[in-house]
């Protein structure tokens, strides 16, 4: 005896709050103006592949779109810019100036525009935000596309697309299954969704190489990368009583190996993969007095809660912070309130 499928849902059917959003951000996007995109201080895949998938979708609308961020666009990602000159970060805030409108992307916070803050801040023109983290008080505009359940800033984008009637090109396809691809970890994290899946489909379809996908992302890292994994290795330390895992970089070890703020994609992922380890932390020495903590976790544990204790925030199962300090104290006063919540959290 068979037993009938019961029908698929509409994986690509849009919640009728993100339409309306989407919507609601359409009259600013007219032809002829100038739309400058930015994103967060070392920006990883999820913000680099949603500007440049928004720059050509903005092209299409007949807009002339250029990439402004507080750091540079990282070496990795490079391979997504169709042209470098849509590049335009090491002007910096002369280049804002120039706009008609500003889209923010993968940001609920101004805080995380870096040296660019201010500036967002004194601007008159149209701010817009296309985000799926948790809203903060000081966000970078005044009209938002938010939605946490989102797997990625790329899957607003391509619901963007998708509202707008435009098309999916292979850079703009590129840019989103890249955004996508890491957001998830691999379509690997919690919040690998069925209509995450269901997105990544219609990117293939559009003509995306998942095998030169990996390639460009996971398969070219320099092997400088994988000496400083070494030597973070042997800083790994373990707290199997509350499930809680940590390991560090110390100030000047990018310099000496020779990598980038890029590089260290991934590393904090080693320490959570540990059997029975509930939350990782990742402590990099900026030097200065500041050191910036990586929180990661599995199961039901909120870091976004713990991270907002230090100044920071991100999702509920990856989060960061920047800590005032040096790495000593500041790991040991992470480590306490770390095993201090989970610990109260119980099992």
């Amino acid at each position: 005896m068979t037993t009938a499928l019961s029908p698929l849902p509409d994986l690509l059917a849009l919640p009728p709050a993100r339409a309306e959003a989407i919507r609601a951000l359409a009259p600013y996007l007219r032809p002829g103006r100038r739309v400058a995109l930015s994103t967060h201080i070392n920006a990883d895949g999820d913000g680099c592949g949603s500007e440049v998938a928004m720059a050509g979708l903005l092209a299409q609308l007949g807009m002339t779109p250029m990439i402004v961020n507080p750091t540079p666009w990282p070496e990795m990602f490079r391979f997504l810019l169709p042209d470098e000159a849509l590049d335009q970060s090491p002007r910096g805030a002369a280049a804002l100036r120039e706009a008609d409108v500003l889209i923010v992307l993968d940001i609920s916070d101004v805080k995380r525009l870096g040296v660019l803050g201010d500036t967002v801040r004194g601007l008159k023109i149209p701010k817009l935000v296309i985000d799926h983290h948790i809203a903060t008080e000081d966000p970078a505009g005044d009209v938002v596309v938010s939605d946490t359940s989102a797997c990625a800033t790329g899957e607003l984008v391509f619901d963007l697309a998708r509202v707008l009637g435009l098309e999916l090109t292979t850079a703009v396809a590129t840019g989103l299954y890249v955004a996508m691809l890491t957001d998830t970890g691999g379509f690997r994290f919690s919040n690998t969704s069925p209509r995450c899946h269901a997105i990544a489909g219609q990117l293939l379809a559009a003509g995306i190489e998942p095998e030169d996908m990996y390639r460009r992302v996971y398969a070219s890292v320099p092997v400088g990368k994988l000496e400083l994994l070494r030597e973070a290795l042997a800083t790994l330390e373990v707290d199997p009583s509350v499930g809680l895992s940590w390991i560090s970089v110390p100030a000047g070890a990018m310099e000496r190996f020779g990598v980038r703020s890029e590089d260290l994609d991934g590393i904090v992922e080693h320490p959570r993969s540990i059997a029975g380890t509930r939350l990782a932390l990742f402590f990099r020495d900026l030097g200065h007095g500041k050191v910036k903590v990586s929180f990661r976790s599995t199961g039901d544990v909120d870091v976004n809660a713990l991270a907002r204790g230090f100044g920071g925030g991100g999702h509920a199962k990856a989060a960061g912070a920047l800590v005032a300090g040096g790495l000593d104290t500041v790991r040991d006063t992470v480590v306490d309130a770390a095993r201090a919540y989970l610990a109260a959290m119980g099992d």
